[in-house]
């Protein structure tokens, strides 16, 4: 092969290369802890009813307007996961929303602490100093903790997005909570989809 026939290929060589995209990096992690949330629905809980105070509009914190009479354990359970829906009365199709800075507020969606829409079996909460918002999770082994197959499978399928936070307190180093969507029947927390998975192992995306 002549000199010039050597700068060609080597030439050829580069250009190819510059066309190469990088490679997503990922690193697998155990020890993780990972529990779940989801959106209360009020048509599963009844019993003894309270008055809500809060906010009725979204540009509000601590409100104190009526936002209507509801189920204790409802409320509860709202206040625990962050978000219901109701399904009686002046606010059916509605939702009840908590979070610690706000309060009680009534709205549209069921949201995240950003203020987004929180999207099932996509939606993700770690603390800010944790993983930064954006970042791409997925499950890769259940851990130690005695879970049935069909739902680890299913907590493994997704691809998580951390869009949400946890409430200051709850959180903690390589603890991950995954949103479900809704509760689809009465007394969900005694289901085997509230779970816990320990010392899971998390593949994380950046």
């Amino acid at each position: 092969m002549t000199a010039r026939a050597v700068l060609a290929v080597a030439a050829l060589a580069l250009l190819g290369g510059c066309g190469d995209k990088a490679e997503p990096k990922s690193t697998a992690e155990s020890g993780w802890e990972i529990t779940v949330y989801y959106t209360a629905v009020e048509s599963f809980h009844d019993g003894e009813t309270v008055e809500v105070t809060g906010c009725s509009e979204l540009d509000c914190e601590n409100g104190d307007d009526p936002l209507g009479e509801y189920p204790r354990d409802f409320v509860k359970a709202v206040k625990d996961e962050g978000t219901g829906r109701i399904t009686s009365g002046d606010h059916e199709g509605e939702y009840l929303n908590w979070s610690h800075g706000v309060g009680y507020w009534l709205d549209e969606e069921a949201r995240n602490s950003h203020g987004d829409a929180l999207r099932p079996y996509v939606s993700a909460a770690t603390d800010a100093d944790v993983l930064p918002k954006g970042t791409r999770v997925e499950i890769v082994a259940c851990g130690d903790a005695d879970v049935p197959d069909k739902v680890c499978d299913k907590l493994m399928k997704p691809t998580w997005t951390i869009d949400d936070e946890f409430t200051p307190g709850l959180g903690g180093e390589k603890h991950l909570d995954v949103y479900l969507g809704e509760e689809d029947r009465e007394d969900f927390t005694e289901s085997q989809w509230y779970t816990t998975l320990e010392n899971a192992e998390l593949r994380i995306h950046s």
